[in-house]
């Protein structure tokens, strides 16, 4: 009776290691490791001017428009007001145009036509007189050549002034009011570039986020176009993962993912694929034959859901599921 016994438990223990052998050989999830991520932004510097007030700290959340930072606003004012003062004076300068002559200059134009032509009428009688004697050699010819030219001289200025009287009376030409507004638009335009210029020397937050680093001090003097400010954006992070090359066709932009957070993975999230780089990180693909290929690494970024009180720089892994 106990041998029949023994005989009857050996094919129910042989299918359990069976099952057991079966349950090691399932295949493990895909995984790719990698570390929880926010979006960056920074804020660079506008102009190389000394900082002169920090409104943030590290690690602060602020909303869109918060002030973050100030700098030194002497010269940048100082700019401004020449914009502000070149803009004045394109716009007087078209009025005067638009308005035209004021009417003592027509009238001091005029009395110069009138003095030109009793300058010519005295002239032209002088060498009237001369002309008859010159006739009768009573006048060297030197004489009567400069008599002659005077007349001419005196007839060419009386053509100068009215020209000028009649310049004063028919007004500025329509070209000319279109140069000044042209010239007043292009001082209206570079006032407004260095309006937004100087107020850039308030440095905000262009969007909600976390200030991420402060890389200079109160008092420091960035170059332009230093980052002054680092910021972490987004709703949500995302897990930033290296994807090995025999995962790499297996993984497609849009795949569902769940990723394991912290270093027990103790963190479930739902997660889906929004970036998978084409190219290899680190080693060259070109560099790599045979089973060496399989150490090419991809970058590809997970979203995650649910996940914002999370900080950055965790890490984590991700378990994408496809079939293999």
């Amino acid at each position: 009776m106990r041998a029949r016994s023994a005989a009857g438990a050996r094919p129910i223990a042989c299918m359990a290691i069976a099952l057991l052998v079966l349950a090691g050989c399932a295949r493990e999830p895909v995984q790719a490791l990698g570390t929880l991520e926010y979006d960056r932004i920074v804020l660079p510097a506008p102009a190389s001017e000394r900082i002169v007030d920090i409104s943030v700290r590290e690690g602060q959340r602020v909303e869109a428009g918060a002030r973050v930072l100030t700098l030194e606003r002497t010269r940048g004012d100082a700019q401004l007001a020449a914009a502000q003062a070149d803009v004045a004076r394109q716009r007087e300068a078209l009025d005067e145009l638009r308005n035209g002559a004021r009417r003592e200059s027509i009238e001091q134009a005029q009395a110069n036509v009138a003095a030109a032509q009793a300058q010519a009428r005295d002239a032209r009688a002088y060498f009237d007189r001369l002309r008859p004697l010159g006739g009768r050699q009573l006048v060297s010819q030197a004489d009567l050549d400069r008599a002659r030219a005077a007349s001419g001289n005196a007839t060419a200025q009386v053509a100068a002034a009215q020209a000028a009287f009649d310049e004063l009376r028919n007004g500025v030409r329509p070209e000319q009011i279109a140069q000044a507004e042209a010239a007043l638009a292009a001082s209206q335009a570079q006032l407004a570039a260095q309006s937004f210029s100087t107020g850039r020397l308030d440095v905000v937050a262009p969007r909600a986020g976390r200030v991420d680093s402060l890389p200079y001090r109160l008092g420091d003097e960035a170059p332009l176009g230093a980052p002054l400010a680092v910021m972490l954006v987004g709703d949500q992070p995302y897990a930033r993962v290296y994807v090995p090359e025999p995962l790499r066709a297996d993984v497609e932009v849009g795949d569902a993912a769940t990723v394991l957070v912290g270093a027990d993975g103790q963190r479930r999230y739902s997660g889906r694929v929004r970036m998978i780089r084409a190219e290899p990180t680190f080693t060259p693909y070109y560099a790599l034959t045979g089973k060496d290929a399989a150490r090419l690494s991809y970058l590809a970024e997970v979203e995650l859901e649910n996940a914002a009180d999370l900080p950055a720089g965790l890490p984590l892994r991700v378990q994408f599921d496809v079939a293999r």
